[in-house]
């Protein structure tokens, strides 16, 4: 397990060295993500970064339907069905505080927060991010949490994290933290919302102060040492059909700041869809741990459209079929079910209709694990595996992955298909982390 938590402090140690190091930080709970994830971390030798936030994962299940303790064994039983060695596998808590509860009073949505905190310790998490950055109701909503506030909230559930973590009887701490949060809404900007600036270095400076005095202030000044990495927004940003890559010149100040705090790195969210160029850029101005999960669910969805194109094709010469209606089925299910979905896409029934099958905002992740989905994505691939895909279908609708299959690197079966749909996002992040 100390092995393991060397990951993180390595990091930081290299990157100190000035050397473009990082980690790929996992944020998904879709089965097929974590397969290819876990298998890709398995082929190349790397360690694997999984997470979860408080809003997929919590003490009342969250929209996953699961605890920590719930995830923690579906990860790991993932893991032992393909063979990936425990000791490789590093599990991370994402955005823990009252993010969930924030419509209710901060008392009440701190109390739950604390609860969360301490599952996420008992399930064995070794890596907290802790976020409490948002307004509760009985805060001032005209303004944003005053940065005072958002330290001593921090500080109250690190302080929970370790009085648990202490009873557990683990001789060395393997915990380490991230504080802070990003400028953008997780899961991506709203419409034509003007995209975040690189944060100011100032304000970096005003949470690191802040938050390692209220530590202090509780006696905990020893944990500082395992707060390794603060989020900041670099200047990156995806939304319902735009990107915002990233400009190094523009975060200059962020990077010559974190140069100046000993043991410290930037975690950047929302990488999604940048360009491997971005991502090792991100690297190498020291936002050293990387965060992807629409982007790999996104992929995930292109590899099972297209993949239902070609048996649309394929049924005119197998009548003995019965289709599987997959992209049908998926509207049906969002249209049945909006809420996951419907403050998010704006604009006529058309455009709503065009965003919740292709916006980068991917909202569509949600309605995979629906029943009727699973019905339907199993006889998906249950026809397609019984004929042999013809490779000028391939070549149309899966140019990349026909290649693949032509050099004979790629079997043509659709879960083989799916997860180097898959892997290919993972690609470019193992390249700007320089392993590869």
């Amino acid at each position: 397990m100390n092995q393991i938590m060397n990951v993180f402090d390595e990091i930081v140690r290299q990157q100190k060295n000035n050397k473009a190091v990082g980690i790929t930080s996992i944020c998904s709970a879709n089965p097929q993500v974590l397969e290819t994830s876990l298998l890709y971390a398995h082929k190349t030798g790397n360690v694997a970064l999984i997470e979860s936030t408080s809003n997929q994962v919590n003490q009342f299940g969250g929209y996953t339907g699961m605890t920590p303790a719930v995830f923690v064994d579906y990860l790991r039983n993932i893991a032992e069905q393909i063979g990936f060695p425990d000791e490789r596998l590093l599990i991370g808590g994402d955005h823990l505080g009252p993010n969930v509860w924030k419509k209710e009073s901060a008392v009440s949505a701190m109390k739950k927060a604390r609860v969360l905190v301490n599952n996420y310790v008992n399930a064995g998490y070794k890596k907290i991010h802790i976020d409490t950055s948002m307004s509760c109701s009985d805060d001032p909503q005209d303004q944003p949490l005053e940065p005072q506030i958002i330290a001593e909230r921090t500080a109250d559930l690190i302080s929970i994290s370790e009085s648990n973590f202490s009873q557990l009887g683990h001789q060395t701490n393997y915990i380490r933290y991230i504080i802070g949060s990003e400028v953008p809404p997780p899961g991506g900007m709203q419409g034509d919302e003007a995209p975040a600036m690189p944060t100011k270095p100032e304000m970096v400076r005003e949470t690191i102060e802040l938050t390692r005095h209220a530590l202090d202030q509780r006696g905990l000044a020893s944990v500082w040492e395992r707060v390794i990495a603060i989020v900041v927004q670099p200047g990156v940003e995806y939304g319902d059909q735009m990107i915002i890559d990233y400009v190094p010149g523009a975060a200059a100040g962020l990077k010559n700041y974190i140069e100046s705090i000993n043991g410290m790195i930037y975690e950047a969210h929302s990488t999604d869809y940048q360009t491997r160029s971005a991502l090792k850029h991100l690297v190498e101005d020291h936002f050293a741990i990387l965060k992807v999960g629409p982007a790999l669910t996104f992929a995930y969805r292109e590899a099972i459209y297209a993949l239902a194109l070609i048996e649309e094709e394929l049924f005119a010469t197998n009548r003995d079929w019965q289709p599987s209606n997959i992209i049908d089925t998926l509207e049906a299910e969002m249209l049945d079910n909006p809420e996951y979905w419907q403050d998010y896409y704006r604009g006529t029934e058309q455009m709503k209709n065009f965003s919740r099958h292709y916006s980068f905002s991917d909202r569509i992740r949600y309605y995979w694990l629906e029943k009727r989905v699973q019905l339907s994505l199993n006889h998906l691939l249950k026809n397609l595996q019984s004929v042999e895909i013809p490779l000028s279908l391939l070549s149309q609708f899966l140019p990349d992955q026909f290649h693949r299959i032509r050099l004979g690197k790629l079997d043509n079966k659709p879960k083989s298909i799916i997860h180097d749909s898959i892997s290919r996002v993972l690609q470019d992040y193992n390249f700007a982390c320089g392993k590869g």
